[in-house]
């Protein structure tokens, strides 16, 4: 038995798998384009899906990171149909009075906050460099960062005496910094903002992208900026965390009954804002999430269905230009099982090439293209062996029809055929 196996395979399965190698190598240029169809079909699939799990991951962790129990107060931006015609008692934005009124009127304990966005495609200058008019502008009281989980590398946060007096202070993110000061530290330095100075009093920790991401940010005292880029059509966003111990459902309800007193709704009008709770947000992108990796798994099955029907003709194409071999072989003794198990083999081997090649350069493209949106890469194990079982299942379905034919070659005949 010794001599018969050798690392527990059969001589006859390595001849196989020898000749299978050889009919392989023979026949470069078909089995390069076989095994160039499959490589393509699981770069997508793998790539657009170790991607999409980055993706996920990230956006998780971003909103994990500000807490199941956080919610927003936030315009509702709907109209009402033609047939309804209900008296609006408010504009559609959440003004700053609105806002404060909520602030100073919710005794459930909780860390609170107001903020706005007041530009998203920002220029900001020092005087020597500048940034590209991508970066995001940003107002809020004193506890904007700690709501959002925040936390300060250098210098710190703004400060309740930096609202009150309307500071020209500014906090910003890590690529801020980094694009106006290289790695000198910016604290105390003077950044201009729509020709206005603001001294730098902190520095965020890096976010990584992400939705909730700070780094491309700079954040001045809400007091501030009413003086200076706000109006009455401004519209602001009220963050709660509501303390530890605190029941989270009481604490929504009691905010909704609030600031529908400070909406002026009767018991009777609709609420015209919306309470969106950070947990849910993140439920929400989980499900679109969902969609995009169900449409990137059907187009990478879609180009691996392609995949399978060149390999099944490249396979028939074997058979019918080695009838004669079939027959040699079939006459020396070959089974039938034989010849299909070698058939097999040779399907196998065009699909695990593709299907390696696919997995390196798909695992490479996507974590590429992560660095650059500066989300952590990851290595996908899981598509990884979902793409070698789903390789394997293609080889297998494909060659089943060429298999079966060449096993059923009558030997004579086919060492008749020319």
């Amino acid at each position: 038995m010794k001599m018969k196996m050798r690392f527990g395979l059969s001589p006859l399965f390595r001849e196989n798998f020898s000749v299978s190698s050889d009919a392989v190598k023979n026949n470069r240029l078909r089995s390069s384009l076989t095994v160039a169809i499959i490589a393509t079909g699981i770069t997508s699939l793998v790539g657009i899906m170790t991607a999409i799990d980055a993706l996920k991951n990230s956006l998780n962790d971003s909103f994990g990171k500000m807490g199941a129990n956080s919610f927003y107060i936030t315009a509702k931006y709907s109209s009402t149909t033609s047939e309804e015609h209900k008296r609006v008692k408010n504009r559609r934005v959440i003004s700053f009075s609105q806002a404060r009124a909520f602030i100073n009127g919710y005794r459930t304990p909780s860390l609170k906050t107001v903020y706005v966005t007041i530009g998203g495609a920002e220029t900001f200058k020092t005087e020597k460099s500048k940034t590209e008019p991508r970066m995001t502008l940003e107002a809020a009281d004193e506890n904007y960062l700690d709501f959002q989980k925040i936390n300060v590398d250098r210098g710190r946060g703004l400060s309740a005496t930096d609202v009150e007096t309307s500071a020209f202070n500014c906090v910003i993110g890590s690529r801020t910094a980094y694009t106006l000061f290289d790695n000198a530290d910016p604290i105390g330095k003077v950044i201009s903002v729509r020709g206005a100075g603001y001294k730098v009093v902190g520095v965020a920790e890096r976010q990584g992208s992400s939705m909730s991401s700070f780094d491309n940010a700079l954040l001045i005292p809400i007091s501030n900026a009413r003086m200076s880029y706000l109006n009455e059509e401004s519209d602001y966003t009220i963050g709660v965390t509501p303390a530890a111990g605190t029941n989270f459902l009481t604490a929504l309800d009691d905010a909704e009954i609030l600031f529908r007193s400070v909406r002026r709704l009767s018991p009777y009008d609709e609420t015209d804002f919306e309470m969106s709770r950070s947990d849910a947000i993140s439920a929400i992108l989980d499900e679109v999430m969902g969609g995009v990796t169900a449409a990137a798994l059907v187009i990478g099955l879609i180009t691996l269905l392609g995949a399978a029907v060149g390999l099944m003709n490249i396979m028939l194409v074997s058979v019918k230009e080695r009838t004669r071999e079939i027959g040699t072989r079939k006459a020396l003794g070959a089974k039938s099982s034989t010849i299909r198990q070698q058939f097999f083999m040779e399907s196998i081997i065009i699909g695990q090439r593709g299907c390696l090649i696919g997995i390196v350069i798909g695992t490479i493209a996507a974590n590429l293209v992560l660095r650059s949106l500066e989300v952590k890469g990851v290595i996908p194990w899981f598509w990884m062996g979902m793409a070698v079982i789903l390789c394997l299942i293609v080889s297998i379905l494909s060659c089943y029809i060429p298999a079966k034919k060449a096993a059923a070659l009558d030997p004579i005949e086919a060492l008749r055929y020319e």
